[in-house]
């Protein structure tokens, strides 16, 4: 069924994914009221009978403290044991996406995040490519990215991404790939769900966690990783011209990895990026339990399969 997994994490325990439902009242659907992360896998390259997570850990972490902001407790080993059940289940032999999910389960129309009842789900899909590794066109979005102090930007709250939703659209629509959006002050601040990286002069830049950017986990593997090849990186606030004369652009996210900016509007950009292209193989080894200095960013779970 359009390459999702068949079986998922709902209510406590793994079901058929066609037997996971939700009712049309439920309080998330309405209000936006839940939290999700996405988890990428890859099978082991020395044992198809493993799967390879990159940073699990800091990716349950932060849904635990997504599910924070609503109000709600769940722990990291109650997302690990959900997921651990999910692979089990499914024994995947493919790369895959993993979204968990917590949400205010209730019915009901009162918005609030208090006496109400939530819960945690996780489904999957089999994932390659999620944008195109030869790189993607952006434009500035229209829309700008929201505020920390209006909702809690470091948590992956679902309400949030109506914008990055309508910038996505916008920017389709408009004969590109991606969106670029600026915060409230004018900088550069993200993607659709990606952050953004620029190279100049040799040094990596890239909006700070002071920008009402996303606290991308792939975002900091990046940044530890490049200055452990010796390259500097610079935290701090850019500006849209910087994008437009940078030497390299690119964008990092769960789902996309790293990937290449060729053009923005009618700036195009360098077909060369070395430095990105170091960092991407470095990253694929990394995942691929290649890597000694980073081989703690893998988690291997076993499919449970003969």
């Amino acid at each position: 069924m359009h390459g999702f997994l068949p079986y998922v994490w709902f209510e406590g325990k793994c079901r058929p994914f066609v037997e996971a439902k939700l009712s049309i009242a439920t309080h998330a659907l309405h209000y936006g009221t839940a939290a999700f992360g996405g988890l990428r896998a890859i099978p082991d390259p020395s044992d198809a009978h493993q799967m390879l997570f990159f940073r699990l850990d800091r990716h349950a972490r932060r849904l635990s403290q997504s599910a924070g902001f609503l109000n709600t407790s769940l722990s990291s080993e109650e997302i690990l044991a959900g997921v651990e059940a999910v692979i089990k289940a499914n024994q995947p032999r493919v790369p895959i996406y993993l979204r968990p999910l917590v949400y205010t389960s209730d019915l009901g129309i009162a918005p609030r995040l208090h006496s109400i009842e939530t819960d945690f789900l996780i489904y999957g899909l089999e994932l390659g490519d999620y944008l195109s590794p030869e790189g993607v066109n952006c434009r500035f979005s229209s829309w700008t990215r929201q505020e920390d102090r209006s909702l809690p930007l470091r948590g992956k709250i679902s309400g949030a991404y109506i914008t990055s939703s309508l910038a996505k659209t916008e920017a389709v629509k408009s004969g590109f790939d991606e969106a670029i959006l600026m915060n409230s002050q004018g900088k550069v601040c993200e993607a659709s769900g990606m952050n953004v990286f620029i190279v100049r002069d040799g040094v990596l830049h890239t909006p700070g966690v002071n920008q009402d950017i996303l606290e991308g986990v792939t975002r900091a593997s990046v940044i530890t990783m490049a200055r452990s090849m010796g390259y500097e990186v610079v935290e701090r606030g850019i500006d849209k011209t910087e994008l437009l004369l940078a030497d390299e652009v690119f964008l990092t996210g769960t789902a996309a990895r790293i990937t290449p900016v060729r053009r923005i509007e009618t700036t195009e950009l360098a077909s060369e990026r070395p430095i990105m292209e170091r960092l991407r193989h470095r990253l694929q080894a990394i995942t691929e339990g290649r890597d000694e200095e980073f081989r703690h960013w893998v988690t291997v779970i076993s499919t449970g399969g003969a």
